[in-house]
């Protein structure tokens, strides 16, 4: 059984920093790629983020791109997303997902894609 474990989401000022971070229990002998998401209320989940199983391809949402960084830890089993010049829009729950793969170099964008999330992490950046 596959769980994600998310953590370190907190309130902040707006132009401030933080890092959240994901997890991975259970069957990590197994390669995943991994995303982040975010969903406001009543809205779409989307993805901000995401990163191949081997860690060198990554892919970010435009409104995001130059402010949070993805990078994994895969001795821990663990992605993190670090989130710089936060805006109060960047205001909402964050989850993680993550997708079983054979290929190291795929990362996925699409909800559909992943096979396994995360509980959700709220991120608050306050003006």
């Amino acid at each position: 059984q596959v769980q994600l474990v998310e953590s370190g989401g907190r309130s902040v000022q707006a132009g401030g920093s933080l890092r959240i971070s994901c997890a991975v229990t259970g069957r990590t002998s197994s390669r995943y790629a991994m995303g982040w998401f975010r969903q406001g209320p009543g809205k779409e989940r989307k993805c901000v983020a995401a990163i191949s199983a081997s860690g060198e391809d990554t892919w970010y949402e435009d409104s995001v791109k130059g402010r949070f960084t993805i990078s994994t830890d895969n001795a821990k089993s663990t992605v993190y997303l670090q989130l710089n010049s936060l805006k109060p829009e960047d205001t909402t729950v964050y989850y993680c997902a993550a997708r079983s793969v054979a290929s190291d170099r795929t990362y996925y964008t699409q909800v559909s894609s992943y096979d396994y999330w995360g509980q959700g992490t709220q991120v608050t950046a306050s003006s």
